[in-house]
This record gives structure tokens, sequence and C-alpha cells, in this order.
């Protein structure tokens, strides 16, 4: 098992990572910057000084390796294993996020071989993610996109990057009002409009959608988007039909999601971690 850490963490995760460590041995591997409850960093890299002001957001994650012939995580396969282990059952052990695809039509093949008969290969591999076709053309028009619609470049491309083609829909919101052209409070690397539109048009129906699944503000926002609940919330509201009281529940449940988090990442076990978190469960 693989244990990355990104940026840098607070000590509360570091403990949950050093027991981590204890129970799983020497096949547990940390890659990460430590900095303390100040934000001091503890083992800096070379050169490197951070400081509290600094740290946008931090996220982490698990990864299953493959066991192999190494002790070295670092050095363990990538790869992913598709295997067949009884009859109706077909398992997938090891990969990445980046590779799902691929895991998927290694997946789909073994489970049509099961079936026997006479099934086609899997499409996966050709079929494009929304937005994707015309991509690369949109891309060379980002300067003229940035000019018609009076935003910065820079927004367009970070626009694209997130919705591909489909920007040309959140830019219709923003001509249509150019009040959401202007960046969300508490959020500013999203324009309003993608608060809108994660509503109208990407089937978010509760404030934890859009801050922690169609956005990612809840991991790139230093308060985890306390900040920009409210303002995402009375953008949303009209679409949804939420009136103000609602709009308040949802502040106030996201506001306990993120104390639930944080008390979840001081629990010195998986089982308390997991009771924690779960006294303000996702809506969406």
């Amino acid at each position: 098992m693989e244990f990355q850490v990104q940026k840098y963490i607070s000590a509360p995760l570091l403990n949950l990572i050093n027991n981590l460590r204890a129970k799983m041995g020497k096949g547990f591997f940390t890659y990460f910057e430590q900095t303390d409850m100040t934000g001091k960093t503890v083992h800096p890299r070379k050169g490197l000084r951070q400081v509290l002001t600094d740290v946008e957001g931090v996220y982490a994650g698990l990864r299953p390796l493959l066991a192999g012939e190494s002790d070295q995580t670092s050095k363990l396969s990538r790869e992913h294993v598709v295997a067949h282990p009884t009859p109706g059952l077909v398992v997938v052990a090891g990969g990445k996020y980046t590779t799902y695809r691929v895991m998927a039509i290694d997946a789909i093949d073994e489970a049509a071989r099961g079936l026997g008969g006479d099934v086609a290969a899997s499409a996966t591999e050709d079929i494009p993610l929304v937005g994707a076709v015309g991509y690369r053309a949109m891309w060379n028009r980002r300067g003229a996109l940035a000019r018609e619609s009076g935003l910065h470049v820079e927004r367009i491309e970070k626009m694209l990057m997130r919705h591909g083609v489909l920007t040309t829909e959140i830019l219709a919101l923003v001509a249509a009002d150019r009040s959401l052209g202007e960046p969300l409070p508490g959020g500013e690397d999203y324009l309003k409009a993608e608060i809108v539109y994660a509503a109208s048009h990407e089937g978010a129906l509760h404030l934890d959608d859009i801050l922690a699944r169609r956005t990612r503000l809840s991991i790139e926002s230093f308060d985890r988007a306390i900040t920009a609940s409210r303002p995402a919330a009375e953008l949303v509201a009209p679409v949804l039909g939420w009136n103000a009281a609602t709009v308040d529940e949802e502040v106030e449940h996201w506001r306990q999601r993120v104390d639930a988090e944080r008390m979840s990442q001081t629990m010195p076990d998986d089982a308390s971690a997991d009771a924690a978190r779960l006294q303000a469960p996702d809506k969406g």
C-alpha cells in the first residue's frame, strides 16, 4: 500500500499516517512535506520555506499496489491485474485512477469471455469523454473566447481544462448575466457561472455536491470552502428553488460536514474516524 500526500499536512493527519505506518510495517511508504500546527515546515525540501498562509489545500490518497519482489513500494508496478477467480466474478487489483479506462476495458473483455458467444470487444477506449470532442480546436481559440467574453485568457484555459468544449455553455451564462463572470467569493479560482452551471447543467442538488464534487473547493481552499459556502448557496438558490431557510440549512450542513471531517482526522483509528465523519453525512 502506498500513501501519498500532496502539498503539506498538519499534525493530526501526520498522526494518522504514523498510525497507519505502524500497523502496516515496512510496506508503508510516505511522501509528504510535513508542517506543524503553526505552519512551520518541519522537514522542508532544500531551499523551501513555507508558512501556514501559503497553504491553499491538502489532500491524501491510498493506492493499492500489487505485491512484488521489492520491499520498496516505489519500485512496485502500478499496473493492474484482472482475474476471474470463480465463475461469474471478475476482479481488478492494482492500477490507478489515471488508467481507469484501460482497467474498464480489460474487466469488460474478461466478463464477456465468461459469457461466451460472440461479444464484441469493449469500445471504451474510443469513446470520448463529455466535452472532449473538438477540445483541441477550442483550445486554439482560447484567446478569441477571452476577447469575446471579456474574461482573462487564464480563466478560459482553466474552464477548458475543467469542462472541455462545454465551456461555451458557461460562457453563455456569463453573456446573459455579466455578474456571473465574477470570481466566487472564497473560491476565486472559480467563476460564479461555474457554480450556477453545476446546478443548472450538472445535476447538483445540494451544496456538498457543488463544493466537494462538481468543484474541488473542499480541498483547494484553505478553509475547506467555508467562506465560499454561502455565496455558492445563494447563487444556486434560484436554480434549485431554495428559499432563505434552505440556504441557511445547506450552509450550516456544510459547516457541520467540515467540522466532522476535521474531527475524523484527529481520530486514532479508522472506525472512530468513520464514526466522527458520519456525524454529518453528505446529502448528495
